[in-house]
């Protein structure tokens, strides 16, 4: 067989392949983008050639200096396009179709309303001692005045009225 095995690995190092396969450092780009990226590649590359022939033709007087210098300036205006084209449909998809790990108030504002229809669908504790035990209970109409603090700080009702008002 010579120096390879049919598995890949060399014959005198044992457990190494010729070909191994490393995970990927970064995710694919969505189709679209890397569809506009290849695009703006290509246009950026051409323009640069361009560029640099019109380059030439200037230093060696040319007649075509003139007609190269406008197709020049033309594809710069065309790769401009093609990177903007190419940030404007990565945001796109990102907002379309991407997750943010923060929430916006929009989402907030829905995850506030399924967390209050859990909570009313939810059984009210009733029966023994410790039904209720262990939770905080919620305010709302049924507290007779303000509810007293565990620990009061120190000389609390020193600087504090009852009214609850400071001044």
């Amino acid at each position: 067989m010579g120096m390879y095995e049919d598995d890949g690995a060399m014959a005198g190092a044992r457990g190494r392949s010729l070909w191994e396969e490393e995970p990927a450092r970064r995710r694919r780009m969505p189709d679209p983008v890397r569809d506009a990226a290849v695009r703006a590649v290509l246009i950026v590359a051409v323009t640069l050639t361009g560029a640099t022939v019109t380059f030439f033709l200037v230093v060696t007087g040319s007649w075509l200096a003139l007609p190269m210098a406008l197709c020049a300036i033309a594809g710069t205006v065309v790769a401009t396009w093609g990177v903007l084209d190419v940030l404007i449909t990565r945001q796109m998809w990102n907002q379309r179709y991407g997750v943010v790990s923060e929430p916006s108030s929009t989402a907030r504002g829905g995850r506030r309303e399924r967390r209050r229809a859990r909570r009313e669908a939810r059984p009210e504790p009733g029966g023994g001692a410790g039904a209720g035990a262990g939770r905080i209970p919620r305010g709302g109409g049924e507290a007779a005045g303000p509810r007293p603090a565990v620990w009061p700080p120190p000389g609390a009702e020193r600087r504090y009225r009852a009214s609850g008002s400071r001044g």
